[in-house]
């Protein structure tokens, strides 16, 4: 037996007091009872991002970001586009599939000194007048 409670026998209260002792008398509380009170500087040290707001939860939708590409980067990959089997040459224009590029939308930034005719999801009011001043089409998908 270590020595102090050989010490304590017989005392009725072990040097704890009346009800230090008792069951479950000295733990201040059930849980997360007394963060802001008796037990805040335990909390500062152990648990510091306890109380307050932790950013938010993101759901699913509208996360992907969409694929884009402008009018002058398309010009510029015609020829790795048409070994891909994505875009095709027609007489003195082009055919290009840019949804099976996986390209989302068309931009209309560049110039377009040939006709294409471009199957896309969706593209800029300022792309597809570009490419019909250019002689050519931008067929979406929901409009005909």
């Amino acid at each position: 037996m270590p020595r102090r409670t050989k010490k304590l026998r017989g005392s009725r209260t072990h040097g704890r007091g009346k009800k230090h002792g008792r069951g479950k008398g000295c733990r201040g509380g059930h849980g997360d009872a007394g963060l802001h009170k008796h037990k805040f500087k335990w909390m500062l040290i152990y648990d510091p991002d306890h109380f307050g707001a932790h950013g938010f939860f993101r759901h699913a939708q509208g996360t992907e970001p969409e694929t884009t590409i402008n009018l002058e980067i398309l010009i510029e990959q015609l020829p790795a586009l048409e070994t891909s089997g994505v875009a095709t040459r027609s007489g003195s224009g082009w055919t290009v599939d840019l949804t099976k590029a996986g390209v989302d939308k068309l931009l209309g930034s560049g110039r377009v000194p040939i006709p294409l005719t471009i199957q896309v999801a969706s593209a800029s009011e300022k792309a597809i007048a570009k490419v019909a001043g250019a002689g050519g089409a931008v067929n979406l998908p929901g409009k005909k």
